[in-house]
């Protein structure tokens, strides 16, 4: 987010602050105790959405409309319709990052989830539903109890996680498109107050309003002198199709999102806020998108003052609107949209078309329905912030998520009968850090050196470093109390110092004097220490993975509130770990490779090696889906119902296609919904827990074919499970394949399609051959 100025930002804060003091009662249009507009057509209830927003639009004077284009609408007191404030945040939980949410009254604070970047490491689309139905609450709650001019929320960030250096990184799902379309739907879901399947909405009214960003092949922030405002991604039709796109198409198709943010880069040469196809041919007609478009803040602006794209400002506002962009974050539109109009380059009807989504979403969120204590939603209320139920889920999403990276001749778990222990290093007795970016006030804030003491009440502490980046480090008087005690945990990392909007990494070690700190430690120690990481993007700790002085590692991300509490009781084996990493974490000499080269596929000719577990050729610190438990696990096919696929069978025409290699094709996109339903088959895998703990283990089926070449991944991933196993337990987890879906492969052209050839279904170290037929 970003705006042109910081005097902006303090009038905007300090007239929302003064309208919230004033009042707690929420803001909301056609009040019936107001015979002056109770009786306008749009006030009644019993007409469809469409007929009062045709109506709305209509009374409103040119004027009127402008200032509506904006993240800071302003009242129409004509009309008994009050401000609102389109910018809320609630990335992993209800934030008062943005303009729309104050935490100044009866609710102080609102239940901080972890990071999400470790939320997606559970694997578990039923968590992350849970999830976003607590933020969707607590969302509610703040808005009745009249801490909120608005109801909704830019979030989820599904940006693919292409680069491990990207600073917003840790804001996403990961580096995997179908893990980011999982969550987007969960997510969307959730906050929105659908159920976990879908269809759930009735009449369109929505608990809250989630948003989907930043479309799109947005990853990179400010790297080595380029930055997110005037950079042009260079993207093949290839990549957009498979990799880009696809958590988008997700999120509106599946999740039907309520709102999009249209980023800030370019896609090649194209401004994405003023690209019609990707705004309205794709995002509204081919995929049926049906809610608002709100631009990044001042990504408007910078179409005529960065990219030079438009030749004057009222061209920009002319391109975002023609292109299907509605609402303006920041003050361009509202500054040049009538000279626009004036100069004849901009139509009051394309006005009227935005100012359309917008006020179907406000009267979606049942804005304009009268009191809202008296609606669907009106009885939620402060008791829903912070309950217990959600800072109990909080506290399972961190467990679930955390990853065990590695546990040397199963120094982990601690007996809780050790006595004593060293807490040394950065990130122990920081709870602020825990939480990552764009976080609210959490209900609690416990430091993992706390949660630590209450195993062990002979407990010492050293910082270690002067701060996170280690400019200067106190090894010898860590290494002295590393000597004095039993067993030693490492807290060390990145915050949002090194990782975070606006700001991208340029190397992939460990600040400053950490891995000086820690080897130093750990040599010392009388035995093998934990280091447990504290980060959202990865790191190179090949030193650690290799030094056997060194037995633990965990990767926590920024575990949120109580993510403390979750490494203590890993630690001391009161939860069994069962998170895998959402991302393939890259040696350091990754950095050679420039971040702008938005490139996901390998070029062996000239050394380029790819990205992400699906194309990356090169070596590898630790693999994406990898993580360790305390038990052992074992997977085995039980049962699969098809080995065979015949391309014709399942062919709209029944005859297929043939490349230049004279291999046989279909196009996915010309098959037919009820031959894709048909070519949908079983695969069930048994899972065994072979270790003396129970534990959540999260099961990820793969489809890998026989040679990746031609642009085809390495491996692709299908379908994911957690599931829970008693120990020593046996379990099956039955995943539907559908070949349309999962058996498809970009082309050059951006045409998904499926070859001849063999496939294999891969789970762990099994797999499964299955031939596809001409």
């Amino acid at each position: 987010m970003r705006l042109n100025s910081s005097i902006q930002l303090l009038l905007c804060l300090t007239v929302s602050i003064l309208v919230l003091a004033e009042s707690t009662q929420p803001p909301f249009a056609c009040d019936s105790s107001k015979p002056a507009t109770k009786s306008f057509p749009f006030c009644k209830t019993t007409l469809p959405i469409a007929a009062r927003v045709r109506d709305l639009v209509s009374r409103l004077t040119l004027d009127e409309k402008i200032q509506q284009l904006v993240n800071t609408a302003p009242a129409i007191p004509r009309l008994g319709i009050p401000a609102y404030e389109w910018w809320s945040e609630a990335l992993h939980g209800v934030s008062n990052s943005g303009y729309g949410i104050r935490f100044n009254g009866i609710i102080k604070s609102a239940t901080s989830f972890p990071q999400v970047i470790l939320t997606a490491a559970s694997f578990d689309a039923r968590l992350w539903y849970r999830i976003g139905q607590a933020i969707g609450l607590e969302a509610r709650a703040v808005y009745n109890e009249g801490q909120a001019k608005g109801m909704t929320f830019w979030a989820p960030n599904i940006n693919v996680f292409r680069d491990p250096r990207w600073g917003r990184g840790q804001e996403t799902p990961g580096e995997d498109p179908l893990v980011s379309g999982k969550y987007a739907i969960s997510y969307v879901r959730g906050v929105q107050g659908d159920n976990f399947e879908g269809g759930g909405i009735k009449d369109g009214h929505l608990q809250a309003s989630a948003c989907c960003k930043h479309f799109t092949a947005y990853d990179l922030d400010h790297w080595k002198g380029v930055d997110r405002f005037g950079y042009d991604a260079k993207v093949t039709k290839q990549d957009l199709t498979d990799t880009y796109q696809p958590p988008f198409h997700s999120c509106i198709q599946h999740a039907q999102a309520s709102g999009i943010m249209c980023a800030y880069n370019r896609v090649n040469g194209i401004p994405n806020c003023a690209d019609y196809n990707l705004l309205t041919n794709i995002a509204r007609k081919q995929w049926g998108f049906q809610g608002y478009i709100t631009s990044d803040c001042d990504a408007v602006s910078i179409i005529y003052d960065v990219h030079k794209y438009a030749k004057t400002p009222e061209d920009a506002v002319a391109e975002v609107l023609k292109a299907g962009m509605d609402v303006d974050c920041g003050l361009y539109l509202q500054n040049h949209t009538k000279s626009a109009v004036q100069k004849k380059k901009v139509l009051e009807s394309d006005i009227d078309r935005a100012l359309s989504n917008l006020f179907t979403m406000r009267m979606r969120l049942g804005l304009f329905n009268g009191n809202p204590a008296s609606l669907p939603y009106g009885s939620i209320g402060p008791n829903q912030v912070c309950s217990k139920a959600h800072q109990d889920l909080a506290l399972e999403a961190a467990r679930n998520g955390i990853v065990l990276l590695k546990n040397s001749d199963k120094l982990l778990p601690f007996k809780k009968t050790i006595s004593s222990l060293a807490v040394i290093g950065p990130n122990a007795n920081s709870a602020y850090t825990l939480v990552g970016n764009y976080a609210g006030p959490p209900c609690k804030s416990i430091e993992p050196l706390k949660a630590l003491q209450s195993y062990v009440k002979n407990t010492q502490y050293h910082k270690g470093c002067n701060f996170v980046n280690c400019t200067s480090a106190s090894i010898d008087e860590a290494v002295k109390v590393a000597k004095s005690v039993d067993y030693v945990v490492l807290f060390m990392g990145l915050d949002q110092g090194q990782e975070r909007e606006s700001f991208d990494r340029v190397d992939l070690v460990l600040p400053g004097q950490q891995q000086a700190l820690i080897t130093s430690v750990a040599k010392a120690a009388k035995r093998p220490v934990v280091l447990v990481l504290v980060c959202g993007g990865p790191v190179d700790v090949s030193f650690a993975k290799h030094d056997p002085k060194i037995g633990g590692i965990l990767w926590a991300g920024y575990p949120g509130e109580s993510g403390g509490i979750a490494l203590a009781e890993i630690i001391f084996g009161d939860h069994n770990p069962g998170g895998k990493l959402p991302m393939t974490w890259y040696p350091k000499e990754f950095v050679k490779i420039p971040m702008t080269d938005m490139r996901m596929r390998p070029q062996p000719s000239s050394g380029y090696p790819g990205r992400t577990y699906r194309f990356y050729t090169g070596r590898k610190v630790y693999q994406f889906g990898y993580g360790l438990s305390y038990s052992k696990y074992t997977y085995d096919f039980v049962s699969v119902t098809q080995n065979k696929l015949s391309l014709s069978q399942i062919s709209s025409t029944g005859s297929t296609l043939q490349n230049s290699e004279s291999v046989h094709y279909i196009s996915v996109v010309d098959m037919e919904t009820e031959s894709c339903a048909k070519a949908k088959f079983s695969a069930t895998v048994g899972v065994q827990n072979h270790g003396e703990m129970d534990g959540k283990h999260a099961v990820l089926l793969f489809v890998k074919h026989d040679r990746a070449e031609n642009g085809k991944p390495l491996k692709q991933l299908t379908a994911f499970e957690s599931v829970k196993t008693n120990s020593g337990e046996r379990v099956e987890v039955e995943f539907v394949v559908s070949p349309c879906e999962h058996f498809g492969t970009a082309n050059e052209d951006g045409l998904m399609v499926i070859e001849e050839g063999p496939r294999y279904l891969v789970v762990g170290d099994q797999q499964y051959a299955i031939t596809v037929l001409p």
